[in-house]
């Protein structure tokens, strides 16, 4: 799967590096866990569709009720069609230097915070729903003053969101100019339970397949898949011996895309099939 460096491939003219940029983002067909470097911090206002996005240690799914503000860095992006024929959403680009100038003007006493949950979940109210409806790609494209109205919309959500949200938001926008990276270890042990591949892992983790098996083995003396397999299998026979659960339940939950494979692998593991626990 290859890598999509958003804000990037949406800039016409490859020379400039904006400071705010703004893009109206439509498909017609779903797209599942496709790979993203994230350049900038972003803006994701959803309008029609479903969205999911993995980082290094966490994921979040919101509906066109919610928006998204997502740190920059490696993402796995599903978007989903809904009841509609098109997938829509505005994606609001900005830099550092933007983000760290707005808080020096409106922030007394900047200072680094650190935060583990790299998204910020935004109810999209009925002053959101406004702001989106104002914001454009195509109504600042051909005006001489497209970096002035931009930094002032920039500056509009923020505050807004500020006023709302108080030292919730303020801290999270600390974060996002932290440079600390989540540990390797964090990162695979957040998502023994997803159903993630091999490669989407090390994805998050910044390293490629093979860098991320040979880090993988010193740090836990054991081959990945393996490893994974072994713990997902274990997870799911303690949920099975609950008692309040079918295999039907649990196996997307414990890294299954089907149940046929999971039922095999755990009859592999244990000797019985899952429907006799």
């Amino acid at each position: 799967m290859s890598i999509e460096n958003i804000p990037e491939i949406y800039i016409e003219n490859k020379k400039e590096n904006p400071d705010v940029f703004v893009y109206d983002f439509k498909m017609t067909n779903d797209v599942v866990k496709s790979k993203v470097n994230l350049s900038m911090n972003m803006f994701s206002f959803l309008q029609v569709g479903k969205k999911q996005v993995h980082f290094a240690n966490t994921s979040k799914a919101v509906n066109s009720e919610q928006s998204l503000l997502l740190k920059k860095g490696n993402w796995l992006w599903t978007e989903l069609l809904d009841t509609e024929a098109i997938y829509y959403c505005k994606l609001f680009f900005f830099s550092e230097k933007k983000l760290t100038d707005f808080l020096s003007k409106y922030t007394k006493d900047v200072k680094p915070y650190q935060e583990k949950v790299p998204y910020f979940v935004i109810e999209n109210d009925d002053y959101i729903a406004s702001f989106i409806s104002s914001l454009s790609a195509k109504m600042f494209e051909n005006s001489d003053y497209c970096d002035a109205m931009l930094s002032l919309k920039f500056e509009e959500i923020l505050l807004y969101l500020l006023d709302k949200h108080g030292k919730e938001f303020e801290h999270y926008l600390h974060a996002l100019i932290s440079k600390e990276v989540s540990p390797f270890k964090n990162i695979v042990e957040d998502h023994i339970h997803s159903n993630l591949k091999l490669e989407e892992i090390a994805f998050l983790c910044n390293m490629s397949l093979s860098t991320f098996k040979r880090h993988f083995t010193a740090e836990y003396k054991e081959a990945p898949g393996k490893w994974l397999k072994d713990k997902r299998l274990q997870k799911a026979k303690e949920l099975l011996q609950g008692g309040d659960l079918k295999a039907s339940d649990i196996y997307l939950e414990v890294g299954y895309n089907n149940l046929s494979n999971f039922s095999v692998a755990f009859k592999n593991k244990f000797g019985i099939s899952p429907t006799e626990i």
